[in-house]
């Protein structure tokens, strides 16, 4: 109770579980795989970005995103602050994000029960850490941004294996047999990601050829997203690039950057290096290249960076 004008007043507590959720619960939470990270990026609308809400992450078998942005899912309906895991303005274009099934792969019930609690502050520490490292990678720190990822393991070990964003920091490092068991890592959790069973195999690729990669390649479940059901084909099967680019050159934005962006990769695995330019380069020029806050629009030109085709 506190006197005000001779009055007393009742103050409001702070709710205990809500508060420590705040800051775990972030738009794009550091552990969520590739997948699940551009699924739930689709969030990020003017609209959501303007009434400041912050989705968190209801576990649940099924689960179905709006059509509209005023009521965005996976949200205790309450105001938050500004975004934890962003660093810049979102100006993506929204879009009904197609239904996502299965289960979320969270870190770890201790995780979890620390985060609820308060619990150990390294493991808040670790989840700082992860945002720095994010924030250097998107300024084409790739070295900085490792040392922040490995700090984060080394406060917090039940990091490593969700540390997605680590292992693509390692690919650009020539660090390959590295980064292919980090992501094999992130798949061994999440044995529905596309993307990490993609970056496994560019890796390895590096390492032992595309034949070999391809004999080891990763099997995951069916990705909802068509595009990324093209790359992960061409990938796993073999077959053309140029095609997957074709089938999604008048499509949305979000997927020419994306079918650019795997065409490039691809091409790279392959050594063909000017193939390889021509999508990355379309894939980073793109419009949703350009203004989307996307930790992938980001992995674009940190790739054009690394090869000395822009400078900065």
């Amino acid at each position: 109770m506190k006197p005000i004008h001779g009055k007393e007043v009742k103050t409001k507590k702070p709710n205990p579980i809500i508060q420590p959720i705040n800051w775990f619960l972030a738009p794009h939470p550091p552990y969520l795989s590739l997948r699940l990270r551009n699924l739930l990026f689709r969030l990020d609308s003017p609209m959501a970005t303007i009434h400041n809400l912050r989705p968190a992450i209801p576990v649940s078998p099924s689960l179905h995103f709006p059509s509209s942005p005023r009521s965005p899912p996976f949200s205790f309906k309450t105001h938050f602050k500004a975004h934890f895991f962003s660093t810049v303005p979102s100006s993506i274009y929204y879009h009904q994000a197609p239904s996502l099934t299965g289960r979320l792969f969270l870190p770890s019930v201790s995780g979890i029960w620390d985060a609820l609690t308060g619990g150990n502050n390294n493991s808040r520490e670790a989840v700082l850490a992860i945002r720095r490292g994010m924030l250097l990678f998107r300024e084409g720190d790739v070295s900085g941004s490792l040392v922040e990822f490995d700090k984060a393991i080394e406060l917090d070990p039940r990091q490593k294996a969700y540390l997605w964003q680590r292992g693509l920091s390692l690919y650009y490092l020539d660090r390959f047999e590295e980064g292919a068991e980090q992501f094999r890592l992130d798949v061994a959790q999440n044995p529905n990601d596309t993307e990490e069973s993609m970056w496994c195999f560019l890796c390895e690729a590096q390492l032992y050829g595309v034949d070999e990669a391809r004999s080891r390649f990763l099997e995951v479940g069916r990705d909802p997203r068509p595009v990324m059901r093209g790359a992960y084909n061409l990938f796993k099967d073999g077959g053309d690039p140029e095609k997957l680019v074709a089938e999604f050159t008048s499509g949305r934005e979000n997927d020419y950057f994306y079918a650019s962006l795997y065409a490039g990769l691809y091409y790279e695995s392959e050594k063909k290096v000017d193939a390889s330019k021509l999508h990355i380069l379309a894939a980073s020029q793109s419009q949703y290249g350009q203004r989307s806050d996307d930790y992938m629009a980001a992995l674009a030109k940190v790739h054009c960076l690394s090869r000395n085709w822009i400078s900065k």
